[in-house]
């Protein structure tokens, strides 16, 4: 086994893999609290919680955190995602312990003061604004919510300034009290660490209450052909259009990597070279695969001059079609696979990396796979297979989403 695995007297989830020859080491705190776990009227919740870590314990206030990280030469952030939020840093092995006592005072003893909540509230509505003045990352929220109007997954991780903007410290310890049990928290590290002392640390200084893990009760969403449009006066049409999924333990998931690959996922992809190189109509296009608990969706991508929206949306489906219908050729198939092989172990050659792949997959219930399984599993995917999840996925409902300068009645055609 390539990684060693504890579970405290508290109940707290301990992952590492030590990594031979390396003088850093990356920690993160995990925790299953994510945008899918919270209730309507708390849509951000979950993000909102992430910012008010950083705000002040009893022992250290909001800048005495951040430089006690900077005294260590710590990289720290946080992040919270659909499934999940974690916080983490980066730094040289002899500074592991001290690092992780600043990662746990902040996620035990945060204090969510009134004052700093209202100040945070202020800070993410900008955020949230920010995310609107830009299309290009406004449009996979418009899609997601397009695609999941019925489930979770379809909610934006950064909530809405109606449920934002009404934050206050109740309604932060009443989520964290909910989600932040110990059933529900992982501790994962990679590089050079020692398992039994940072098992023996999360015990004496993460201090979350002792609980199960909580069910989050798995929803498969029913998915019927919808198109939603943004009508905004932006210099490009920012397209996303695409299907339904496999969720993230599927084992049809390597053919659907496989297959984004050849369809989107690189310059050497159908749609790159058809919409890029040949017909100079986009400047960024692509695909990409997201897998959940209990969905996932498959998305192409594309921002286009308005006048080009239309050939790009026929060119995507086109090209989809003609993928669904003849499949991939041996050449695209090699190309394919030792594209995600190289991919994955490249990007595997960080600490920071290994520990988020450990962080991951424990937190989210994943499959944790040797790099040589992951190869595995890649080399074994053939063209029978592709055949069968593009059947599965691309060839079911599709949705159309976008930000455009467009009314919706002119151009909702173009699901069709």
């Amino acid at each position: 086994m390539f990684y060693e695995r504890s579970v405290t007297p508290g109940g707290v989830t301990v992952i590492t893999e030590r990594m031979a020859g390396f003088r850093s080491a990356a920690i993160g705190i995990w925790v299953a609290a994510g945008s899918r776990d919270e209730l309507p009227g708390e849509a951000g919740v979950s993000h909102f919680v992430e910012h008010m870590m950083f705000k002040g314990t009893p022992s250290r206030s909001a800048a005495e955190i951040s430089e006690a990280f900077d005294r260590i030469g710590a990289r720290f952030n946080a992040g919270t995602d659909k499934e999940y939020t974690t916080y983490y840093c980066q730094v040289i092995d002899q500074h592991a312990v001290e690092a992780f006592s600043i990662l746990a005072d902040m996620v035990s003893h945060s204090l969510m003061e009134e004052p700093a909540v209202l100040s945070e509230r202020e800070v993410v509505l900008e955020e949230i604004s920010r995310s609107e003045d830009q299309p290009d990352d406004m449009v996979h929220d418009l899609f997601a919510s397009t695609l999941f109007p019925s489930h979770p997954i379809g909610r934006p991780v950064l909530g809405t300034p109606s449920t934002v903007g009404a934050f206050m410290p109740a309604d932060v310890f009443a989520y964290t009290a909910r989600r932040y049990g110990s059933g529900n928290v992982v501790v994962a590290a990679a590089g050079n660490i020692d398992h039994a002392a940072l098992v023996a640390q999360v015990n004496r200084e993460l201090v979350v209450p002792k609980s199960e893990r909580t069910d989050r009760g798995e929803m498969i969403p029913t998915v019927t052909p919808r198109f939603e449009i943004v009508t905004k006066d932006t210099e490009q049409a920012h397209i996303c259009w695409g299907s339904a999924g496999l969720r993230s333990r599927d084992p049809e998931r390597f053919a659907m990597g496989v297959m984004d690959t050849i369809i989107g996922g690189g310059m050497s992809s159908r749609l790159f070279q058809e919409i890029r190189e040949k017909r100079g109509l986009a400047y960024a296009v692509g695909s990409y695969h997201a897998q959940y608990l209990d969905t996932g969706h498959f998305t192409v991508y594309a921002g286009t001059r308005p006048d080009n929206a239309e050939k790009v949306v026929a060119l995507i489906k086109s090209e989809v079609e003609r993928f669904i219908e003849g499949g991939a050729t041996p050449d695209e198939l090699f190309r394919a696979k030792e594209s995600m092989k190289g991919n994955l172990v490249l990007g595997m050659e960080s600490t920071s990396a290994r520990m988020s792949r450990l962080g991951k997959s424990e937190v989210t219930s994943g499959e944790l796979l040797t790099l040589d399984e992951l190869v595995e599993r890649i080399d074994a995917v053939e063209q029978a297979d592709l055949t069968r999840v593009a059947a599965s996925t691309i060839a079911g409902p599709r949705v159309l989403a976008m930000v455009a300068p467009f009314e919706k009645e002119a151009v909702a055609h173009l699901l069709d």
